[in-house]
């Protein structure tokens, strides 16, 4: 399924104005991914924390402020939580990850 956005190789947004909530199902769908409500929410407090602090939250820091654990989160996303919150976010790719 094409995107129907610039993406770049990794499938990570080129211009982060033109996401949106439908965008996020559309690229979650392309990742065989079934976007759910509590997704959503991790996408939206994601977004939220960019906006404040300019930065990708690391995963730690995410979790607890989400209150879940890291294990959660990775048992939710099976790999790369962060990775997949922020590319499904219109978000940068985190620090340290490939």
């Amino acid at each position: 399924m094409a995107i129907s956005v610039p993406v770049d190789g990794d499938g990570f947004l080129l211009n982060r104005d033109d996401w949106s909530e439908d965008l996020a199902r559309e690229l979650a769908q392309s990742d065989d991914f079934e976007m759910t409500d509590q997704v959503m929410q991790f996408i939206r407090e994601a977004r939220e924390m960019y906006d404040n602090d300019g930065v990708v939250p690391p995963i730690r820091i995410f979790a607890k402020k989400q209150k879940v654990s890291t294990k959660q989160l990775y048992d939710i996303f099976k790999k790369g939580p962060m990775k997949l919150i922020c590319k499904w976010g219109g978000l940068p790719k985190p620090t340290g990850c490939v």
